[in-house]
């Protein structure tokens, strides 16, 4: 699979580097520093889980991880630990190439210079900037947890449908991929609320969605 998939994505105009291991692929990141992660969670030394969560310690770089392992929970451990995609094989290499610009145009989208500083309590975001601060604290988010945040604080104290948040941060074919959504704003929670159990912004509505609620804004 390794070959077909260079060959394919090399043909498509992107530079590419492959792995065979854990190890080497950690080390091929951390020497070149690359755009973006396609991984495979089986790997002949160790568990690409541990290749997210090495990669997630220091970089926002987005990862798509490709596996034969379909069931729910492998696919949750992989976006809780970081992961920003999932794809489960067999899979078509259109279908890759779609989701890989998904994942670097999280990266990639320009600040028009006009965007503003919004505002509520200690959580400010910067969308010039794309930088987010809680109280004095700096929150490193990796850039598709940022762009969901950005979708909640820029429509404050409106309902919005998990279909519309998936649609909206993943692309039009994501509107069934529920737990997706859940497991970042799990991690946003996590990352922005002073008690991620008791959200004071990031609010679930019941069998809708979720809201943003902002006094301020």
């Amino acid at each position: 699979m390794v070959r077909t998939l260079r060959t394919n994505l090399r043909g498509h105009g992107f530079q590419v580097e492959t792995a065979e291991t854990a190890g080497d692929a950690i080390a091929s990141y951390e020497r070149r520093q690359p755009d973006l992660v396609v991984l495979d969670l089986n790997l002949p030394d160790g568990d690409g889980f541990e290749v997210v969560r090495r990669i997630r310690e220091h970089s926002g770089t987005p990862i798509i991880v490709l596996s034969a392992r379909g069931g729910e929970t492998d696919k949750v451990n992989a976006l809780d630990l970081g992961a920003d995609d999932y794809m489960t094989k067999p899979f078509g290499i259109d279908e890759l190439l779609a989701r890989i610009r998904v994942a670097l145009r999280h990266v990639a989208r320009p600040s028009t210079g006009t965007e503003p500083r919004i505002s509520s309590g200690e959580l400010v975001v910067d969308l010039e900037r794309r930088e987010v601060t809680v109280g004095d604290r700096m929150v490193h988010l990796t850039p598709t947890e940022y762009d969901l945040l950005k979708v909640f604080v820029t429509n404050p104290n409106k309902v919005l449908t998990d279909r519309m948040l998936l649609q909206q941060v993943w692309g039009p074919d994501y509107g069934d991929e529920s737990h997706y959504l859940h497991v970042y704003v799990a991690r946003l929670r996590r990352k922005i609320e002073e008690d991620p159990q008791d959200p004071a912004h990031l609010i679930t509505e019941p069998g809708v969605g979720y809201r943003f609620r902002s006094d301020e804004l």
